[in-house]
């Protein structure tokens, strides 16, 4: 009996392996895929799902460069709108001339007062919610305007120093959101220059920090033969030389309302009197604007000769600022064309990753319809077998 059992056994096994076979060649006939379930083979199915989990980063990184992509375009526009405020700003002040009267020179004055708001809006633009020019900071505006009788009178800085880091592809980073501080301003200081020079004073030996521009007032408040008094925040705060004539020769001048610090050569003085101060490679575009309106509006009594002087270097740091946006737009540029190129090379590395994938889970239709047809001839030809042999009677075996 056990060795009938076991015949028996053998024979189901036999024909469940090939129903099995002949179903799994079915599915992948209905499905056009070889690998249904890990098990039907174990070693692609497991390549199959490091594919899947490539493409998935893949295309979480395209997603991402794509992104970063659209903010550097934003950027990159607002930088050009900047630039193109700048260039009227520099025709409209080489428009000006020594025979311009005042209404001539407000109504220009008027001008730039409405490129500065101008410049002000672009600086804190947001895109899709995010501030771009403020660095890692992207929730609040990132500069500061400070308005004096309805008129901007400086720009401050107030965002993130660092850059925005975001991961692009497996240890790559890069930043959509720029350092405003970093673009939008020069960090080249040279020696203080004194414009006009109509009061004869001249810089100190120790290293000044103000920046840009900067108006100098001199007055004696005792009359002629007492102490002079010098202010650069306009008269809020001052300070007196110690005797008639001046022997500070590095005398510290602070403005109250930034903490910069301008050293001057008090024994230089000749007179009383107003001058610009000049800081070469310390300008940014706000301040360069917000003199350049200044001058034209003139409300310090220049003459013309000292109003053209100040224009003449107002224009040529104009054109200081407006290469300057032009570095950023050429970097801007520059990044947007480096992520383009890595959104291509993921893109080819997905493609490849499909192409792999496909060959290994697609099936092969003409060789399924084959091996099908093998199978169900076999599974005819063993059912046959399988019959016969369990039609075989007791008798059969004594005989």
């Amino acid at each position: 009996m056990s060795g009938l059992n076991s015949i028996y056994n053998n024979a189901g096994f036999a024909l469940q392996r090939q129903m099995e076979m002949i179903a799994c060649l079915q599915e992948q006939a209905a499905t056009g895929a070889r690998v249904n379930r890990s098990s039907d083979d174990p070693s692609d199915a497991y390549r199959l799902l490091g594919l899947s989990s490539q493409k998935r980063s893949l295309e979480s990184y395209m997603d991402t460069i794509s992104n970063t992509v659209g903010t550097l375009e934003a950027s990159s526009s607002i930088i050009s709108d900047m630039m193109e405020t700048y260039l009227k700003t520099k025709e409209l002040l080489a428009s000006v001339t020594g025979t311009d009267g005042v209404i001539v020179q407000n109504i220009h004055s008027e001008a730039i007062n409405n490129y500065l708001e101008e410049l002000v809006m672009f600086a804190n633009w947001e895109y899709n919610g995010h501030c771009l020019f403020g660095g890692s900071d992207t929730s609040s505006d990132p500069f500061d305007v400070e308005y004096t009788n309805g008129k901007i009178t400086s720009v401050t800085y107030q965002g993130s120093e660092e850059n925005r880091n975001i991961e692009v592809a497996g240890s790559v980073e890069s930043s959509a959101f720029y350092v405003g501080d970093e673009i939008f301003s020069q960090d080249n200081r040279q020696g203080p220059q004194f414009l006009l020079g109509t009061t004869g004073i001249e810089a100190g030996t120790g290293t000044s920090s103000v920046k840009g521009y900067v108006w100098l007032d001199i007055t004696q408040p005792g009359g002629d033969g007492t102490a002079y008094r010098l202010s650069i925040d306009g008269g809020q705060s001052y300070v007196d030389t110690s005797a008639y004539p001046p022997t500070e020769t590095n005398l510290k001048i602070t403005d109250s309302q930034t903490g910069q610090i301008l050293y001057v050569d008090a024994t230089k003085i000749t007179s009383t009197g107003v001058d610009m101060v000049d800081v070469p490679g310390m300008h940014d575009i706000f301040e360069t604007l917000i003199t350049a309106r200044d001058v034209m509006e003139n409300d310090r009594s220049l003459t013309s000769d000292q109003v053209n002087t100040l224009k003449d270097s107002v224009i040529e740091t104009v054109g200081q600022m407006h290469i300057l946006l032009t570095e950023a737009s050429v970097s801007v540029g520059a990044k947007t064309g480096a992520l383009e190129n890595l959104r291509e090379s993921l893109d080819e590395i997905k493609f490849n990753a499909e192409t792999e994938s496909t060959s290994l889970e697609e099936a092969d239709i003409a060789q399924i319809a084959i091996d099908l047809s093998r199978q169900q001839v076999l599974y005819e030809m063993s059912l046959a077998v399988v019959g016969r042999i369990l039609s075989l009677s007791l008798l059969d075996f004594i005989r």
